[in-house]
């Protein structure tokens, strides 16, 4: 890719600097179930950059392999992706498995028997952050998750301020993803992006910059983007790393 590319999130970067400011980011990758080459190859981008990635896993259908595939990726943590990242909505409504369309208890079981399944199967590496699929989910599933040992939750879009529901929200705010087609992001649609996050750092905003990939969906250009993007991003001194452990203990610990 062109020594270019990011050239406007490189000099939104080079102001935050210059102020003495940093904005700290994240990265998740969603749907993971098995080790596939699109793992592998997500795997070795974030070992490349020395990138904490939050992978988001989905209970169901999940291959025991995947755990002694992590075990020596010390910089993944794990994340609940919902259930079976079934659809329940009804025809003609947007996709979801965590909407209103059955009955909490049912709903409240499965994200139960999902965290016993990950908590298990990777011991001390995962993290109770719920993600569910398709980023929505209704006022019911948000209720009952601090009552099932969650108190973060994490969808696309700025985050919501810390509500009666007791909910901290850890949000992806950059999706390398176009949905609409679907492809990936070019270079020049991601640069305006991340450049336009950067601007709301400088004016002051605290919430962290969350990087939204599915390795399981990428195309050549998604995946070329995201490898520039993350090289623009990781050798800058405005940006931090945080783990997802120190971020999700100061959300809990409000």
């Amino acid at each position: 890719m062109s020594a270019m590319a990011f050239s406007r999130s490189r000099e939104a970067l080079d102001t935050l600097a210059d102020a003495g400011r940093t904005a700290a980011l994240w990265w998740r990758d969603d749907d993971a179930r098995q080790v596939t080459p699109a793992l592998e190859r997500l795997l070795a981008l974030a070992r490349a950059s020395a990138a904490p990635l939050g992978l988001a896993v989905i209970p169901e259908g999940l291959d025991p392999a995947l755990a002694d595939r992590l075990a020596a990726e010390t910089r993944v943590t794990i994340l609940l992706h919902g259930h079976a990242h079934r659809n329940h909505a009804l025809d003609g409504e947007k996709r979801a498995e965590f909407g209103e369309h059955r009955p909490a208890g049912m709903m409240a079981d499965e994200i139960v028997a999902g965290r016993a399944a990950l908590g298990r199967l990777f011991a001390g590496r995962f993290l109770p952050v719920f993600v569910p699929p398709w980023n929505r989910i209704g006022a019911s599933a948000r209720r009952i998750l601090p009552q099932l040992g969650f108190s973060i939750l994490s969808v696309y879009g700025p985050a919501k301020p810390t509500g009666i529901d007791g909910l901290a929200e850890l949000n992806t705010r950059l999706d390398v993803m176009n949905w609409r087609d679907p492809r990936g992001l070019t270079a020049d649609e991601a640069d305006a992006r991340l450049a336009a996050l950067l601007a709301e750092r400088l004016a002051g905003s605290p919430e962290p910059i969350g990087l939204l990939t599915h390795h399981l969906q990428h195309d050549e250009t998604a995946w070329s983007v995201t490898a520039a993007m993350i090289e623009c991003l990781a050798a800058h001194s405005a940006i931090t790393w945080p783990s997802l452990q120190r971020m999700t203990a100061a959300l809990s610990s409000g």
